[in-house]
């Protein structure tokens, strides 16, 4: 696994060499409205006319990331009796490998989120800016709960609700807006603490942390066992803790400020690799240690790929702090290989990149009209919809789904049908300015 990370990094460093800074084409018009969080532009700091640019290296990872976070929700909706990537019994290299991977993209879309942030605020006045972030992140919490909810389970009653990665980000982005008011750098130390300093609760524990709802809620969501009920046939699954996501929005908030017009861009890549390589070594330490930053310790194995499995399978529910700098490590040295970006794929990504919401939205019914097709294709009948000891609820009987291979043939198919509406609306979001827009 160590090999695979090594070999990832070059080659992303091989795919972006060339030495002209690729920015898309300045929007002839800018709305006085922008983008909703994951939807927020990358953009540089504004000229006093209110044009912008895109940052191709920020839009260039949003878009790899939501490719690969597409990976996980297919093998969810399709593995054959859906195994556990993460149990060291019965996990394979390739399995775990495929749940992984996905790791970085949460993470990564909630820094990214951080640092769109501070450049939106560099257009508005702090009361402006500290009442879009409030009502960005209550329209992203609504897509959560009414949206996305229903797009997985199919179900109009709303017997559960799912609290996954845009709760998380549209409940930071709430709080950030409290915090607009404090200087950057003080963002940044309350960013910091929460993510270095929530795993004291893996040592102390607090009856408010792991037994309250809103205990659950703030820091101990824990993935999709974190069920609460409402009553006998409704409650919510807490898959992400909001407050460490939150402190890692924050940081990614104080990164913005490298983004700034002006701000010299060799300095801002230097910057970016030694800060990556940092948290990366910080990682490995940390994990070696096997002390304080997750609650999982590795061990060795029976087998050095198992060995190397349980050293790399840190914690995401909540998100460890090993965890976080494992991800956002990368994501730093992505963000400074990619800033002079010129080749097909950059290009290719950036498509994505440019529609993150969109996106996302779009691949959740996607996910789910390929389950139902899949599902009668392969001779299951109306009595086994509901059927499932599985998530999602509902078209996912036990005897269901296909191999590792079915599915990432599945994913890139999805993948390849969702390249032609992301690249319509993005040029259909440079060209027009309805107010709606900026929701979606």
């Amino acid at each position: 696994m160590l090999v695979a990370i090594t070999s990832l990094r070059f080659a992303v460093a091989g795919l972006f060499t060339k030495n002209q800074l690729y920015i898309l084409e300045e929007e002839k018009k800018v709305s006085s409205v922008m983008t909703i969080a994951t939807s927020f532009p990358a953009n540089g700091a504004l000229n006093p006319s209110g044009s912008k640019q895109r940052i191709v290296s920020i839009d260039i990872l949003r878009g790899l990331v939501m490719l690969i976070m597409a990976i996980d929700h297919v093998r969810d909706f399709f593995n054959y009796h859906h195994p556990e990537p993460t149990d060291l019994a019965i996990t394979t290299p390739i399995l775990f490998f495929t749940r992984w991977i996905t790791h970085f993209c949460a993470p990564t879309f909630v820094f990214l989120s951080g640092i769109s942030a501070y450049l939106a605020g560099t257009r508005r006045t702090k009361k402006q800016f500290s009442t879009f972030l409030i009502k960005r992140g209550f329209w992203l919490l609504a897509v959560e709960f009414l949206v996305i909810t229903l797009a997985i389970t199919l179900d109009p009653f709303y017997h559960i609700f799912i609290l996954q990665v845009i709760w998380a980000i549209g409940g930071s982005m709430v709080l950030l807006g409290l915090l607009v008011w404090l200087p950057v750098p003080a963002v940044a130390a309350i960013g910091v603490i929460l993510v270095f300093g929530h795993n004291i609760f893996d040592i102390v524990k607090v009856h408010f942390i792991e037994d309250t709802v809103p205990g659950k809620l703030l820091f101990s969501g824990a993935g999709f066992g974190g069920f609460i009920p409402f009553s006998k046939d409704r409650g919510m699954l807490t898959a992400y803790a909001l407050l460490p996501w939150a402190g890692l929005m924050f940081i990614g908030y104080a990164f913005g400020t490298l983004y700034a017009r002006g701000y010299d861009a060799v300095k801002r890549r230097k910057i970016l690799l030694y800060a990556g390589l940092g948290v990366l070594a910080l990682f490995f330490i940390l994990r070696y240690l096997n002390g304080y930053g997750d609650p999982a310790p590795w061990s060795t194995q029976k087998t050095t790929a198992l060995t190397i499995i349980s050293f790399f399978n840190v914690s995401k529910y909540p998100p460890s702090l090993v965890y976080m700098c494992m991800t956002i490590g990368a994501a730093l040295l992505i963000l400074s290989a990619t800033e002079k970006a010129t080749s097909k794929l950059s290009a290719i990504l950036v498509v994505y990149g440019n529609v993150p919401l969109f996106y996302y939205l779009c691949h959740w019914f996607l996910l789910k009209i390929i389950n139902v097709i899949a599902f009668f294709a392969i001779g299951f009948n109306v009595s086994q919809i509901n059927s499932s000891h599985h998530m999602p609820p509902i078209f996912q009987p036990d005897e269901f789904g296909f191999s590792l291979g079915g599915v990432y043939l599945i994913w890139v198919l999805m993948i390849i049908l969702l390249y032609f509406p992301c690249r319509w609306y993005s040029q259909y979001k440079k060209t027009h300015t309805q107010w709606w827009l900026s929701y979606l």
